[in-house]
């Protein structure tokens, strides 16, 4: 099979008498005046057509009132909001981008903005002027002269799923479509700017937006001489392709600063300061830098002088480009292919800068050869009129704000003969795209040659082409390259050259355990699965093997609620992610057979089906047999190995839906070097169950050390940037408080008038949880006793609260006694480990009446089982997170 490859078309209108005149053109539902000119003819948008529909997966969260195109591909999950056009579909509009498909990068929700508040929408400038003053948006349109001009937007994290591929950086996985082209209309900034007279010694413009964020609103800052320099083209825009700005794109006014990253350009704009120095904003100074490529996502998060270097700060674009055609697994069959092929792409540069070449080479970068460019920006610099409502006045800018196009022919032989089509770009200044990575903590820039390899298929028939990734999901030679070994980093894409070793070091073995019971032939339909998955006999599928988890009910750490959670799915990833070598060897003694293959279909599209479903808001976050999608929108740093991280749910209203003292499994990708999977583990939040719209997880980061490897999750966690999503699942637990002294344990009901809480480090979160709904219950006169094991005093977490619990006690209903192993000179509490002499003294005599909750590191947890047993405790009165 072949994919027809289509050229990419110019809009352009019939010529006119010299006169711009303005008809309007129904399209669909939006109307768009259309312009009329003479030659020279100038490209204008394609038909656009403003959707209307608030998408499903919008409906219930913060932007449930913007409408938006179901093509566009989201790379941060639901909410909120980042995504790139399918690269076919954007190259193919031409060189100017429908609001449809352009590009959006969202921090956070889309702020509201009624029709009839925009004539009054207000923008201060302030600062160092002699002149502050505030401009309603009517005033904006009044009071200054109105240009029209086409820019091209670029995220400075286009391409940044072949960093994340190589090693996850802190941000999300865009790939080449994050740019867009738009004829912007609206005031000069300079001319706004100059209203307010700047004073002696300023040097930056400052700009924020309405858009609030977990840090405050979003801001950044340029240089004030860029600002007044008309030929860099810095503008107020109110309107994209003639119609007005829509909200994703920062309705109703915008900075748009060409040349220079996206990020700059700051949407939904209400302030320009002015000042002597660079923002203080925390979005300019933690957003779009490109640290040193030896600082690691480690040190960048321990070491903050790194992020306000204002050297790594990211003004201009660099020279980049990308191949369109041959698309992403596109299929050239050789027996109906013509003659040649033409490979088609987009190259940009920044601060104004012209691209001069695009190189082609079909031999590893050996020889190269020179594409033809189509510069459709110039074509706006030979007319001489006004489009929706601006002036075109490029006749004496020389500088380019826009990608080009470029094209090559290339002879089929050519291609059969050639294992990759790569691609490299220079401007004016020289400025050639390197052919190795520049890899950093926020991955930004990434524009080494862009490579697209050719396979011979169907026995030398048809070759495929493959970018190095995917946007919509895993594929690119890079994945297939990284899971066979090799190198990313190594200049020649992963791929061995002559010279190295031909020693093969074969990788450790996988040892596959056998989960199946020797002997068992058995084959189970979809409905017997169903009938015999219940709470009371549930049956769950591993890996295609139906087990019976019954006989666990009662045992299993996790709690029946694990197993009852599972029963009739497939419960494999979180099976093989979270269970030990131990457990699994343990599971012929459950297996009862091996489902068939029409029901192993089946049941992944139920469980399709069943998160189609929970798209809709429910009334708790939480469900124990599938996946719920929530958003990492705040890190709070406790210590240096300490953070909060806050999710933000599907809805605001909704609560998380966990019972005290149970705990939530966390889903996240595998970022360690080599892995392609994703890591789970289960974590007891710190915030109140009563808490609705978020969820707080307080987490001890475990880094990597010389001779020790860190925490999968907890680097993975910690590397995660702000907008993230992370699939929840549960509850899951053998433990629920269900209030005054009465509880849930492994199944049993039991009730006591006291509890003795052990626990250690982050192990302080579930018992929290308990000792919080027994401290807010006035009515609740279970007495509870703390004993907090840390090694230094800021190791002590939660603190404040805990003290606070027992500030408040009456009656002696709490007491807490923290002890450290490395107390500082001035620490005045106790010092040593939880030892039988502490636990002697607060858990006295055993009890019936009083239950031992325990949660801590390993060694912590086995050395007070030892000495509470030898104390004489029964294990029924001990419960270990």
């Amino acid at each position: 099979m072949s994919t027809t490859v289509t050229q990419v078309q110019t809009t352009t209108v019939p010529s006119i008498p010299r006169t711009l005149k303005s008809s309007h053109i129904k399209v669909q539902e939006h109307e768009i005046p259309q312009p009329q000119i003479e030659t020279p003819d100038i490209p204008l948008p394609p038909p656009s057509k403003a959707p209307t529909e608030i998408l499903k997966v919008d409906q219930g969260t913060p932007d449930g009132h913007v409408p938006r195109d179901p093509r566009l591909i989201r790379l941060t999950g639901v909410h909120p909001f980042n995504v790139e056009a399918p690269l076919t579909p954007l190259f193919n509009e031409g060189f100017l981008t429908t609001p449809e498909l352009f590009y959006v990068r969202n921090h956070g929700p889309v702020p509201q903005v009624r029709d009839e508040d925009i004539p009054n929408w207000e923008i201060s400038i302030e600062g160092l002027v002699e002149n502050p003053i505030t401009l309603t948006f009517k005033q904006v349109l009044q009071n200054y002269d109105q240009i029209t001009a086409p820019i091209t937007l670029v995220c400075a994290g286009n391409r940044r799923k072949e960093q994340n591929t190589v090693r996850k950086s802190k941000g999300f996985s865009w790939g080449p479509a994050g740019l867009s082209t738009a004829l912007f209309t609206g005031p000069m900034m300079a001319d706004i700017i100059r209203s307010a007279k700047p004073k002696r010694g300023a040097k930056f413009v400052c700009m924020e937006g309405a858009d609030k964020l977990p840090n405050g609103y979003y801001g950044t800052s340029v240089k004030l001489n860029w600002v007044l320099d008309y030929n860099r083209g810095i503008m107020l825009a109110h309107k994209m392709n003639g119609e007005d700005l829509r909200p994703d794109h920062g309705r109703p006014l915008r900075a748009v600063v060409p040349g220079q990253i996206g990020g700059r350009s700051v949407k939904w704009l209400k302030k320009l300061i002015v000042t002597d120095a660079p923002s203080d904003n925390w979005y300019h100074i933690y957003d779009n830098r490109v640290l040193p490529t030896m600082v690691t996502p480690d040190q960048s998060s321990q070491e903050p002088h790194w992020w306000r270097d204002e050297r790594y700060a990211i003004y201009d674009l660099n020279v980049n480009s990308a191949a369109a055609y041959p698309q992403h697994k596109e299929v050239l069959d050789l027996e109906t292919a013509g003659p040649t092929y033409t490979a088609k792409g987009y190259a940009y540069a920044g601060g104004g800068r012209r691209i001069t070449r695009v190189e082609i080479s079909l031999d590893k970068g050996k020889s190269w050869r020179l594409a033809d460019i189509t510069y459709a920006e110039d074509k706006y610099r030979d007319f001489e009129g006004s489009l929706y409502g601006g002036t075109v006045d490029m006749s004496q800018r020389e500088t380019c704000f826009c990608w080009c196009f470029w094209s090559f022919e290339i002879p089929i032989p050519e291609l059969v003969d050639s294992d990759a089509l790569l691609v490299r770009a220079m401007d004016e200044a020289l400025a050639l795209q390197p052919k190795e990575m520049y890899w950093s903590v926020l991955g930004m820039m990434n524009n080494p040659w862009f490579r697209v390899t050719i396979t011979k298929e169907n026995g030398g028939k048809e070759l495929l082409f493959e970018h190095p990734t995917d946007p919509t999901g895993p594929g690119g030679w890079m994945e297939k390259a990284k899971k066979a070994g090799g190198d990313l980093m190594n200049g020649n894409w992963g791929e061995r050259v002559a010279g190295e070793s031909d020693e093969v070091v074969e990788p450790e073995p996988v040892v596959e355990i056998d989960m199946r019971k020797e002997g068992v032939k058995r084959v189970i339909t979809l409905d017997e699965f169903k009938k015999n998955s219940t709470a009371e006999q549930p049956w769950f599928v591993v890996k295609g093997e139906v087990y019976d988890g019954t006989a666990f009910l009662e045992g299993h750490p996790g709690g029946a609620q694990s197993i009852i959670s599972a029963a009739g799915t497939d419960a494999t990833e979180e099976f093989m992610e979270i269970h030990s070598e131990t457990a699994k060897k343990m599971m012929p003694d459950y297996h009862i057979g091996t489902l068939d293959a029409a029901a192993v279909k089946a049941l992944a599209q139920d469980s399709t089906d069943e998160a189609n479903e929970n798209a809709e808001p429910r009334e708790t976050f939480l469900t124990p047999k599938s996946w719920t999608k929530a958003t990492l929108t705040k890190k709070t740093t406790i210590s240096w190995d300490t953070r909060v991280f806050t999710l933000s749910l599907e809805h605001p209203t909704q609560s998380l839906g966990l019972p005290t003292g149970q705990h939530l499994m966390l889903k996240t990708p595998d970022t360690s070097k080599g892995a392609t999977g994703n890591i789970i583990r289960s974590y007891t939040p710190i915030s109140d169950t009563t808490q609705l719209g978020t969820v707080d997880i307080l987490i001890k980061i475990y880094f990597n050390s010389p001779n020790t490897p860190g925490g999968k999750m907890t680097t993975a966690l910690d590397k995660l940037p702000l907008n993230s999503v992370i699939e929840c699942k549960g509850p899951t637990g053998r433990f629920e408080y269900l209030g005054s002294g009465n509880m849930v344990v492994g199944g049993k009901d039991r009730s006591v008038k006291k509890f003795i809480m052990i626990c250690g480090g982050t192990g302080i979160t579930p018992v929290y949880q308990v000792l919080r709904a027994v401290m807010n219950d006035e009515s609740d006169s279970t007495q509870c006793v703390l004993l907090d094991g840390n090694r230094l005093e800021e190791d002590v977490l939660l603190k404040e609260e805990l003290n606070g619990f027992e500030a408040l006690s009456k009656n002696g209903k709490c007491e807490i006694v923290h002890t450290l192993t490395k107390g500082s000179d001035t620490w005045m509490g106790r010092r040593g480990r939880i030892d039988e002499d502490l636990i002697k003294k607060y858990a006295g005599t055993p009890d019936e009446q009083t239950m031992v909750l325990v949660c801590g590191p390993g060694p912590m947890e086995a050395a007070s089982k030892k000495i509470l047993l030898g104390l004489g405790w029964d294990e029924e009165c001990l419960h270990y997170f």
